[in-house]
């Protein structure tokens, strides 16, 4: 394929994605915003006026940036992993497979699909976060850079489990018992040097725990870990999962049967 014709099969595919959870806007960019507003209503306002200050600032603020990365993270992951598994469900992926579109062009494109809903509704929240918190930026590149790098992380989950999911029930055990367990624990509503040096050590583990604190050093300039080393892992992760993704294309897993 020229680059012309790989550039429109990549804006096709990133339109059509765009075009799908713009259309049904209620369903997708609303219930977010919602759940949002409750997190900062009762989190923020009620118990937060109760725990006061937590990391050297009030405790709406500390929350905001693990909040807003939480809803990059699971609108990034659910856009692709509900669109993809649709086009298998449908049938309709056999068009793109037969077609001599490259299969870093069709993961680009849904990936890029992801990530447009994910810093969308990242935004949103951002812009309803401030009629409860004042938010000063400490450092813009590092904010921008983490929430992209993480919603193309996450898109890039959600296309590998669309790809193993062979009925709508596997889209939901993902996002039920691994994403919301780890966004719960990674950060976002404390810091981790309230826990037992044990169970630092164990938070460590948590990926999500590097992405929110990357995340929250850019907005407020406080975090549990080395900024710098999030950005590390958030780069050694997406390269796997690049390399799975593809594998798993080159091979038909999950498609061809």
């Amino acid at each position: 394929m020229t680059s012309r014709a790989i550039l429109t099969a990549y804006y096709t595919i990133v339109i059509r994605e765009i075009r799908r959870f713009t259309r049904i806007w209620a369903q997708t960019l609303l219930p977010p915003v919602v759940t949002m507003t409750l997190y900062f209503i009762i989190f923020g306002n009620l118990i937060g006026s109760r725990i006061g200050e937590m990391g050297g600032f009030d405790y709406m603020a500390f929350i905001v940036p693990g909040l807003i990365m939480m809803a990059v993270i699971t609108n990034s992951y659910a856009n692709v992993v509900s669109s993809f598994f649709s086009m298998k469900f449908q049938r309709s992926i056999e068009e793109l497979l037969v077609s001599p579109v490259p299969n870093w062009v069709i993961l680009a494109g849904y990936v890029s699909g992801g990530m447009a809903r994910g810093l969308s509704i990242g935004l949103l929240v951002t812009l309803l976060s401030l009629a409860f918190t004042n938010l000063s930026i400490h450092s813009l590149p590092m904010m921008i850079v983490t929430v992209v790098l993480t919603s193309a992380l996450f898109s890039l989950g959600g296309f590998i489990n669309a790809m193993l999911a062979t009925k709508f029930d596997d889209i939901s055990i993902v996002p039920t018992f691994v994403l919301t367990p780890l966004t719960y624990l990674g950060g976002v509503f404390y810091s981790i040097d309230l826990l037992p040096n044990f169970w630092q050590g164990v938070s460590l583990l948590n990926p999500i725990l590097y992405m929110v604190n990357g995340f929250r050093f850019g907005i407020l300039g406080v975090s549990d870990v080395n900024p710098y080393v999030s950005l590390g892992m958030i780069l050694v992760f997406i390269a796997g999962l690049v390399f799975v993704a593809l594998t798993m294309l080159a091979r038909g897993k999950g498609i061809r049967h």
